[in-house]
């Protein structure tokens, strides 16, 4: 059975940030009235019996260019059955990346509730192929009544996505997980643009899924780009594998495409570090997550020689 999420913890939130109207879905061409898809269902989480297992039949369309699991993905997977057992909305996780899974596989995702206050659960969700030991992630998941808030994160002076090109993708990553993501540039280049001219470690990427409900879930899918920002940082057809991915959630409100904020702090050893701030469309702070990442260039390329001409 593939669960349907319940979005009733989200349903307080406003369809405006200060006064800015939301973007209406039918702007996604969506035929109207078409439902959009919640994350759970999209990613393929599967309930079991038991309230605190659940399972994830692995494909292509979760993997990655190198034909393993996407890091993201794994991290919504848990994202959603965390929400689900302990019925709330989550607060921040942190996943950490042991090994890969590659499809056919299943991963069976095992949720231990460690600790369940009045506001506050205390969570971790351990995700498993056969004996193997895939990813674990610890989390915290509620809501308190609180008067106090406010932004102070910086948004980025970028152009809209439909003034943005869209982002070319290479052959092998036909049918993947980035075929199902549209992206468009807002402050990037082209992989084939990449040819060893150092970025200022900034980036931007106007990304979405079409028909996807925007969720903690969703935002988990979206926040694994800090391999992608290290390769415009070093200005190489480079990326990596992430050791691990924290989200932390600060209001999810209806948007379309999200704005992928990349900001790499520093590669040095063969690891790089880095976060992004994921945007809605009008300029609310969704969430924020940071990487690092084993640090590596494509199979078959090497660090261009800089003003090099770029590769096609």
């Amino acid at each position: 059975m593939v669960i349907s999420m319940n979005r009733g913890c989200d349903s307080h939130l406003p369809g405006t940030a200060a006064g800015r109207p939301t973007p209406a879905r039918a702007s996604r061409g969506d035929p109207l009235g078409s439902p959009p898809v919640d994350a759970a269902s999209w990613l393929g989480l599967e309930a079991t019996d038991d309230p605190l297992r659940w399972r994830l039949p692995l494909s292509s369309r979760l993997s990655t260019g190198g034909g393993f699991l996407f890091g993201g993905a794994g991290l919504a997977a848990a994202v959603a059955a965390l929400e689900a057992a302990t019925g709330r909305p989550l607060v921040w996780a942190s996943g950490q990346y042991l090994s890969y899974a590659r499809p056919p596989a299943v991963l069976d995702i095992e949720v231990t509730l460690a600790v369940t206050g009045h506001q506050v659960s205390q969570a971790r969700a351990t995700g498993r192929v056969d004996e193997a030991e895939i990813v674990t992630v610890n989390a915290a998941l509620g809501r308190r009544p609180f008067e106090g808030a406010g932004s102070w994160a910086v948004h980025p002076e970028v152009p809209r996505p439909e003034a943005c090109p869209t982002r070319h993708l290479d052959p092998h990553h036909d049918d993947t997980i980035m075929s199902t993501i549209e992206m468009r540039l807002a402050d990037a280049r082209q992989m084939e643009d990449l040819d060893g001219t150092p970025g200022t470690g900034r980036s931007a990427v106007w990304a979405r899924v079409p028909d996807l409900d925007i969720s903690a879930v969703t935002l988990g899918v979206l926040g694994d780009w800090v391999p992608f920002g290290i390769g415009q940082a070093l200005g190489a057809r480079a990326g990596g594998r992430s050791l691990d991915n924290s989200l932390r959630v600060v209001d999810v409100v209806p948007t379309d495409w999200v704005l992928l904020d990349i900001r790499v702090s520093a590669v040095a050893h063969g690891f790089g570090h880095g976060l992004v701030h994921l945007w809605a469309e009008d300029g609310s702070l969704l969430a924020t997550a940071s990487q690092s990442a084993i640090v590596r260039y494509w199979t078959g390329e090497g660090p261009p020689r800089r003003g090099s001409a770029p590769r096609r």
